[in-house]
């Protein structure tokens, strides 16, 4: 009989994580709002990358959900900013996971 494998909330984190980060829009959005070090509109980003705001919306659900960008009302607009806090959460579990 097998055993189930029981992963620890560190990998489960970091699997989440990765998923969020597995598209280029999704990258590009990250590096993006880390750079700007401020929060962007949805609609400048979707002019910037040339897609349409229903598909952003859906990469910014991902990333939202993984808790690495969190969203603001203004209406009719919402702007995004990083998740600081979840953000270097990340980068600690990269930086375990490759031993840096």
């Amino acid at each position: 009989m097998s055993k189930k494998t029981e992963f620890t909330q560190e990998i489960l984190d970091l699997s989440l994580i990765a998923k969020a980060m597995s598209h280029p829009v999704r990258i590009y959005i990250l590096k993006k709002l880390s750079q700007l070090n401020a929060c962007c509109y949805s609609g400048n980003i979707a002019e910037e990358l040339h897609i349409n705001r229903s598909a952003l919306s859906l990469h910014l659900k991902e990333l939202k959900y993984a808790g690495l960008i969190q969203g603001e009302t203004e209406p009719p607009y919402i702007k995004y900013c990083i998740n600081k806090e979840n953000w270097e959460k990340a980068k600690q579990l990269y930086i375990s996971m490759f031993h840096l």
